[in-house]
């Protein structure tokens, strides 16, 4: 996956791309519109954030470039793709039961935090790109 030259951008099917992890220097965007959401990105090599409505959604150490971002009334799903390991972290329903999916994959049932956080971490190598599904429970 290649980063986002133009830091956040909407797909074709309603979902958004953002991030650009190549960068040496901090970027942001701030209110870009999308099906009727403001979403604010700040990325760079060591940090991708993303906030919607002024809320956090969505933060990467290192900073990560993530296609396909699509939140549903169940969770969200991505693919992300950076230059090393990576953690992540997904502003959800507060004290909530979470299934983590990577790759298809069964990784963990975890919950969130009272501020609906939830963190995971991937192993990402140069060039790969992972597909995370996070679904309630």
């Amino acid at each position: 996956m290649s980063v986002i030259e133009e830091l956040i951008r909407t797909e074709s099917d309603g979902s958004i791309s953002f991030g650009n992890h190549s960068l040496k220097e901090k970027a942001k965007k701030e209110g870009f519109e999308s099906a009727g959401d403001i979403y604010k990105v700040k990325t760079f090599a060591t940090m991708t954030k993303l906030e919607k409505n002024g809320l956090f959604l969505y933060e990467s150490v290192p900073g990560t470039s993530v296609s396909s971002l699509k939140e549903t009334a169940d969770g969200v799903a991505f693919t992300v793709s950076g230059s090393g390991d990576a953690q992540i972290t997904v502003g959800l329903t507060e004290s909530t039961d979470y299934n983590v999916r990577v790759e298809g994959v069964d990784i963990a049932k975890m919950s969130t935090n009272m501020g609906g956080k939830l963190v995971i971490s991937l192993e990402l190598g140069e060039g790969e790109e992972k597909k995370v599904e996070i679904t309630k429970a």
